[in-house]
């Protein structure tokens, strides 16, 4: 699970950057968008994940979702992980997927339309699976927020929302008995 980690983490963002250097002649710099790192939207971004985190986890815990075949928090405890990987892999995908997501994709599709994608393309919006959808539609509203806050809040926001919301989800899910 950790080599996907670490794919996630230097292979994702390739495609992103490819399409961003080609299509609008934006350098490596402009594509992780240093010009907006500040501290304020770093803690704005830690400060959604953290809450979305928090109610996505009692989401998961609810009644109607006991029966749901693959439930995320199951698999995660059958990888035996430990709190440290649930955060290492939590940063893997936070760098990765925004960087491809955010500052790759979606100037070409469009904030609402990446949104779709990425909740989709996490398994998270399955017709042949309701309860997956369901899930999907209470992470969907999150993944929007992310994403509309890319252009006023920046890429760090994005990521630091991101990883707070996977921390919180791994934590809870490595420590639960």
């Amino acid at each position: 699970m950790l080599i996907f980690g670490w794919i996630t983490l230097l292979l994702f963002p390739v495609p992103g950057f490819l399409l961003q250097f080609f299509f609008n002649d934006v350098t490596f710099t402009d594509f992780i968008d240093l010009k907006s790192y500040s501290v304020l939207h770093l803690f704005l971004g830690l400060e959604l994940g953290v809450v979305y985190g928090f109610i996505s986890y009692l989401f998961v815990r609810s009644p109607f979702f006991e029966k749901m075949p693959n439930r995320i928090d199951h698999l995660v405890k059958g990888m035996n992980l430990k709190v440290y990987h649930g955060l290492f892999l939590s940063f893997c995908a936070a760098v990765g997927e925004e960087l491809l997501f955010r500052a790759g994709l979606q100037s070409f599709l469009g904030p609402f339309f990446c949104s779709i994608v990425f909740v989709a393309l996490h398994g998270y919006l399955n017709p042949f699976n309701l309860k997956f959808s369901v899930y999907g539609l209470i992470v969907l509203p999150f993944i929007l927020l992310i994403s509309y806050g890319m252009e006023p809040f920046g890429l760090l926001f994005c990521i630091a929302a991101h990883f707070s919301y996977d921390a919180i989800l791994f934590t809870f899910m490595i420590k639960e008995d």
